[in-house]
């Protein structure tokens, strides 16, 4: 049986403290078997976030960085709540979202941060789902990704 937090712990990554919403909304919501995360951003460590624009401030490997640092955000949000990774039984659909500039177009990219991420926690099977990456001129405190995702939960 795959082992989500085994995985994790093998990474030798460290997961920044969950975000808290900075609007009127639930960081995620359990609906049945189903596990929704509203938008997450570039939370680092020491809650900090990673700032700019994609192709103007940033390359779009600095960006692919940042994605990963969401989807790490997106992992502290699931542990916080769900108490483990293991709980997820895999990935449903990613939205990523990049503050790029309007001749940037590599967002799939950008969002392959988050998506191998998740990949190597939950395995090449249940870890990649449906995706849409797509480039948008601002988001919410200059932050280059904004990811949402929606998951399977294992029953019980």
């Amino acid at each position: 049986m795959w082992n989500a937090d085994e995985q994790f712990e093998k990474l030798g990554l460290t997961l920044p403290p969950a975000p808290k919403p900075l609007g009127v909304y639930k960081p995620c919501l359990v609906d049945g078997k189903y596990l929704y995360l509203s938008g997450h951003g570039t939370v680092q460590n020491d809650g900090t976030l990673i700032i700019g624009r994609v192709a103007e401030d940033m390359d779009m490997e600095a960006g692919k960085l940042a994605a990963r640092q969401v989807g790490l955000a997106m992992l502290a949000t699931i542990k916080a709540n769900l108490g483990s990774l293991n709980k997820v039984k895999r990935v449903i659909k990613v939205l990523g979202m990049v503050n790029a500039t309007p001749d940037f177009e590599r967002h799939p990219y950008v969002i392959n941060g988050c998506s191998e991420l998740f990949a190597s926690v939950w395995g090449e099977e249940n870890g990649i789902g449906v995706r849409s990456a797509v480039g948008f001129g601002s988001l919410p405190d200059n932050i280059p990704v904004e990811i949402e995702a929606m998951f399977e939960l294992h029953e019980g």
